[in-house]
């Protein structure tokens, strides 16, 4: 997919646009300028070692989670004893 990266000269704004051939040229969403800086993008990289990096970021942010929805739970079950 041809999606780059610009940063709008007028307000900084950072974003991502599709440009596709014949198309118009893109303009910032924040503030519809056309004077645009293309910024180099870095290119995604899949490995096993990448993958495993993500996963396991993955488990910490869901166990973080879970412990978090089992404490709001036990904290309403004291206050409302039905």
């Amino acid at each position: 997919m041809p999606i780059f990266e610009y940063a709008c000269k007028s307000c900084a704004k950072e974003f991502e646009a599709l440009v596709r051939p014949n198309t118009a040229a893109p303009s910032c969403p924040a503030c519809q300028s056309h004077e645009l800086d293309k910024l180099i993008s870095i290119p995604a990289v899949k490995s096993e070692s990448t993958h495993a990096l993500a996963l396991g970021a993955a488990k910490k942010r869901d166990a973080k989670q879970a412990n978090h929805n089992a404490r709001v739970q036990r904290e309403y079950e004291l206050h409302h004893n039905d």
